[in-house]
């Protein structure tokens, strides 16, 4: 398509007040409580992502920050609005990205390949095809090991393209697993979100501090793992750290994981690193939910079955399906449950010029981004898809 509009799915709330905590292994990276969530402690003394590059697919990264200095490589920019790596308004998401996968794997190295903005105020339209596309080519061609997408597309979901289907048949071909956010929407209207919605990618799921479901979590049968989501503190593009809340940050964690995994098995293709990832989770009830996918990610248990993997049986097959296709125990791709919030009610008397006007008011005041429950001050854009 000749044209492809870029969102940001939804967004976290950025803080301005620094999270205290400890540093990690990383050194600069102050870690907050998904360290014991994901169980790190354990899961670094046995790998630390040496050798692994991890593909940042996002706003840009600010590289010289003190979290980052001497661990990322600028590939190139497909959105091309002219903002340079010292403008404030430059690589506010995926400077926090890149941070919180170095958190988990301090000794990988981030490629950020630019194929969105930090812009919550307009949507952007941009020639020549899908940057998204263009950024996992990229990836895949330059060394990338994983790649990592934090980011959401159309407003509504809904937004298949042939463009970044094939780039994604592309990694697969390659080995390069690709983790990309649920969404951020499932107190909303819960809608689905490419790429996390594309057959093939692990997609995460974001957990609050007791181990459940972030209320804001989209809730689809496409959801893999669940990982921290709210109040991780990361790097911020002009400096210092900031809490941030959201799918974005538990798949960047999530990815730092993969990193791990890799790095203790180089081999690993993305079948086996899917499996081990939903293998090692903490399931809940029943094995899979779309709440949380296959549960919580267990770092630990990740890096040790890594050792191990179970074989790999993935080939062509000839499709003997019903009229769609289906998760591997299953669950109809097409089919959600109920959500647990409630939605915009429309009284039974409101005309259909009405609904159109409600809709239309939530849509412009979500504009892609997630906001904060309370006012807060930011000094630069951020989104946490």
């Amino acid at each position: 398509m000749s044209a492809r509009r870029i969102t940001v799915a939804v967004t976290a709330a950025l803080l301005t007040l620094a999270v205290p905590g400890a540093a990690s292994a990383a050194g600069t990276v102050p870690w907050s409580w998904e360290y014991q969530s994901l169980g790190l402690a354990q899961a670094q003394q046995v790998a630390q992502g040496d050798g692994i590059t991890v593909a940042v697919l996002d706003s840009g990264v600010v590289a010289d920050h003190p979290a980052l200095a001497g661990k990322v490589t600028t590939g190139p920019d497909y959105i091309g609005d002219g903002l340079g790596t010292s403008d404030p308004k430059y690589g506010a998401h995926g400077t926090a990205m890149a941070s919180d996968v170095l958190k988990v794997a301090p000794r990988a190295r981030i490629l950020s390949v630019r194929v969105t903005n930090d812009d919550d105020e307009k949507t952007e339209f941009v020639k020549g095809g899908s940057p998204i596309a263009k950024g996992i080519e990229y990836a895949v061609d330059h060394g990338a090991d994983v790649i990592s997408m934090s980011i959401g597309g159309e407003l509504l979901g809904n937004d298949y393209d042939e463009d970044e289907a094939a780039a994604l048949a592309h990694a697969a071909r390659k080995g390069v697993p690709v983790l990309a956010s649920a969404g951020n929407s499932g107190d909303e209207f819960n809608d689905a979100q490419y790429p996390a919605a594309y057959p093939g990618v692990i997609a995460v799921a974001a957990l609050q501090q007791d181990g459940t479901r972030a209320p804001f979590s989209t809730v689809r049968t496409y959801n893999a793992v669940a990982a921290p989501g709210v109040t991780i503190t990361s790097a911020r593009n002009t400096g210092g750290y900031e809490p941030i809340s959201g799918t974005s940050p538990a798949t960047a964690l999530t990815s730092g994981v993969v990193a791990l995994m890799l790095s203790h098995n180089g081999k690993l293709t993305p079948a086996q690193v899917r499996s081990i990832l939903t293998g090692t989770a903490r399931h809940p009830s029943g094995g899979h939910d779309p709440l949380v996918g296959y549960g919580p990610v267990d770092a630990a248990a990740a890096v040790r079955a890594s050792a191990k993997p179970p074989a790999d049986k993935t080939a062509p097959v000839a499709y003997k399906g019903k009229e769609h296709l289906a998760t591997p125990d299953g669950t109809s791709k097409t089919q959600h449950p109920a959500l647990e919030t409630d939605l915009v009610a429309v009284g039974g008397g409101a005309a259909g010029a009405g609904l159109l006007m409600v809709v239309g008011a939530v849509l412009i005041g979500r504009a892609g981004r997630r906001r904060a429950a309370t006012p807060v001050t930011m000094t630069a854009g951020g989104y946490g898809g």
